[in-house]
């Protein structure tokens, strides 16, 4: 039995709640204010808090502060029908190791509780049985085991995932954890992360290994292609749809389904994904039969948890169904021990592609890669390795064989160009540089061009406008 606190200055909700938590074998306490259940927290504590958000003089925000600040080893779980979206930001980043919107039903309430508890518990193994471990908010990395044992347990691999930072052995944990389950998943990171090795990690060790695996760049397709991809279509349903054909939700039964760039979708699309999320099931583009779903969701996008909260165009009703278990990848910048791990993985993986003698990396090779910043991440590391095996000779990768690599910490910056005796025009040579950016931007969102905005900071209708200024085809 765990021991529960309910915090809510309503009391026929505070004693529901109550009722339905003894009869599922909880203990329960309860209090009719902020104040009254620090108090009774302090008394008695707990293993777990239950607060509503909006209440007089002490509100759940600052009950989440004050529990954070004084008893870090509990879970807190928000209940929000009034707040606003800042009010649910702020609580994620204090620390909330869930939400429920008002309305619910009682059987999702008692389920989403009892699945908070076994995390709880899991985590409580993992680190000794002390019970003090507690979720971080989802907007940092997943903090599990950091022991030497678990580094021992996945060594620096953990399926195509490479890394033996803590942070990580972190990520290894929490995919083993969480692909026992069959939750929704939302991974956060910046582009080149790793998100999509990640999903096919969870898959690959899930009870639906044995299932597809299908993957949808939604970034990548106009909102009817997308429709059509994602719930398939019927013959006629629109100019040049000449058969009836199976969207990737029925390709995905049985399996999983990862839903890269999930933020760009739009506000139609969204309604559509939401109804097949609550319900299951599915109509296809022009048809009116319904078709059932067994599919277990990842979601991915490199915008923050913050960040889709507070964009109108992303719904908020969405963002809850998806943001079930999250979790934020590392950039390498932030843990580039795994750098020299990572360089010699590529090397191994690429040296027969790249028809390279090469077989290992010099010590400078090394320190030179572990000084740049890498705002690729991962993918920008691989695409290095992979240039610099193309054109190296002998058994040794030097220094010397890396291309450039921008800005390194502590190395001379490249001078701009020197301006001719006769002049220039300025114009043009900006054009030129401007166009060379566009161009690598591009290759580095693997031909996104909404990622490609996102990496030049323009708007969409901004990029589109420079690729037909320069002819760039995308």
């Amino acid at each position: 039995m765990a021991q529960l606190l309910i915090i809510d200055d309503h009391d026929s909700m505070r004693e529901g709640l109550e009722l339905l938590l003894r009869r599922r074998g909880h203990r329960t306490v309860s209090a009719e204010s902020g104040q009254r259940g620090l108090e009774l927290l302090a008394e008695i504590g707990a293993d777990l808090v239950i607060t509503d958000l909006k209440m007089a003089q002490v509100d759940g925000i600052e009950v989440l502060r004050r529990i954070k600040e004084r008893h870090a080893g509990t879970d807190v779980l928000v209940m929000t029908g009034y707040g606003t979206v800042e009010n649910a930001v702020e609580a994620m980043k204090l620390g909330a190791v869930d939400f429920i919107s008002k309305p619910f039903s009682s059987e999702e309430f008692g389920v989403k509780v009892d699945r908070l508890l076994a995390e709880r518990a899991e985590r409580a193994r993992a680190n000794g049985g002390n019970g003090s471990a507690t979720s971080p908010a989802p907007d940092r990395p997943i903090a599990t085991d950091r022991s030497p044992a678990a580094r021992a347990h996945f060594g620096e691999r953990y399926g195509e995932l490479v890394g033996g930072s803590e942070v990580m052995q972190d990520v290894f944990r929490w995919v083993d954890r969480v692909a026992r389950s069959d939750s929704t998943v939302m991974i956060y990171g910046e582009s080149g992360t790793g998100k999509e090795l990640v999903a096919r990690a969870i898959h690959t060790h899930s009870s639906r290994a044995s299932g597809p695996f299908i993957r949808v760049n939604c970034g990548a397709l106009s909102e009817s292609l997308l429709d059509s991809e994602l719930f398939g279509h019927e013959k006629g349903a629109f100019t040049g749809a000449e058969r009836q054909r199976r969207g990737r939700f029925e390709l995905a039964h049985g399996g999983t389904l990862f839903l890269d760039e999930i933020a760009t979708i739009s506000h139609n699309t969204q309604v559509r994904l939401l109804r097949v999320l609550q319900e299951r099931e599915l109509e296809r583009v022009g048809g009116e039969q319904t078709v059932p779903v067994d599919v277990r969701i990842i979601a991915a996008t490199n915008a923050s948890a913050e960040e889709l909260l507070t964009e109108r165009s992303f719904r908020e009703d969405l963002f809850y169904r998806l943001h079930v278990v999250p979790l934020t990848l590392p950039p390498l910048r932030a843990r580039r021990s795994d750098i020299p791990v990572l360089a010699q993985h590529f090397l191994e993986k690429l040296r027969e592609r790249t028809c390279t003698s090469v077989r290992t990396l010099a010590p400078s090779t090394l320190e030179r890669l572990s000084r740049h910043t890498w705002p690729g991440n991962v993918r920008e590391l691989e695409n290095v390795v992979e240039r610099a095996l193309v054109l190296a000779e002998g058994e040794v990768l030097e220094a010397g064989d890396l291309p450039p690599l921008g800005s390194l910490n502590g190395e001379a910056q490249p001078e701009g160009p020197d301006l001719p005796e006769a002049g220039m025009d300025l114009t043009e040579e900006l054009e030129r540089i401007e166009e060379g950016l566009i161009r690598q931007a591009l290759e580095r969102a693997g031909g996104v061009k909404a990622e490609a905005a996102r990496l030049l900071r323009l708007k969409p209708s901004a990029l589109h406008y420079k690729l037909a200024k320069y002819g760039i085809e995308g």
